[in-house]
């Protein structure tokens, strides 16, 4: 009577024999052609994982795309439901405020129509970030929470006046 163990270990082995020699069969013995250029379809299914779609055709990935302004606007709009009256929610929103306003920059400058276009919103961040300095502590921006939530309120204001740039 065989043991459980053994039995364990010959099933394995067994296994082990049988997939080698699939593996040997498919990669090509004596007597066999293969081509460097192209692989065989049973290579193909043993190398790639069963859940990898196929390669796509062109090798390019294609660039991330840009946040359009109307979405950073829309992230922008949606901190005046927030603010520093809530008791530990400060630090939050005022962080938050940045990080809209850096969201904001960004898009306007990668927009289709140039930064030029929004001209008086970018200078208004530009003024922001020389006032912040490098200096995104909490209380750096409680000392210049005015200036935050002032340019953020200005271009909110400079928004509404070019509806097509956010809907």
């Amino acid at each position: 009577m065989i043991s459980l163990r053994a039995r364990h270990a010959l099933s394995v082995s067994t296994l082990v024999v049988v997939l080698s020699s699939l593996l040997l069969s498919c990669s090509g013995g004596p007597g066999t052609t293969s081509s460097t250029d192209e692989e065989s379809p049973v290579r193909k299914a043993v190398s790639a994982p069963a859940t990898e779609e196929p390669a796509a055709p062109s090798t390019a990935e294609p660039a991330p795309e840009a946040e359009k302004v109307r979405d950073a606007f829309a992230g922008l709009q949606a901190t005046y439901n927030d603010g520093c009256t809530t008791p530990g929610n400060c630090e939050y929103f005022l962080g938050r405020v940045l990080d809209e306003l850096n969201s904001l920059d960004k898009a306007m400058k990668t927009d289709p129509q140039g930064p030029g276009h929004f001209k008086e919103p970018l200078a208004w961040i530009v003024e922001l970030r020389a006032e912040l300095g490098d200096d995104s502590s909490f209380e750096n921006l409680k000392k210049h929470q005015d200036l935050l939530t002032g340019t953020r309120d200005k271009i909110n204001t400079w928004m509404q006046g070019h509806p097509e740039d956010y809907r």
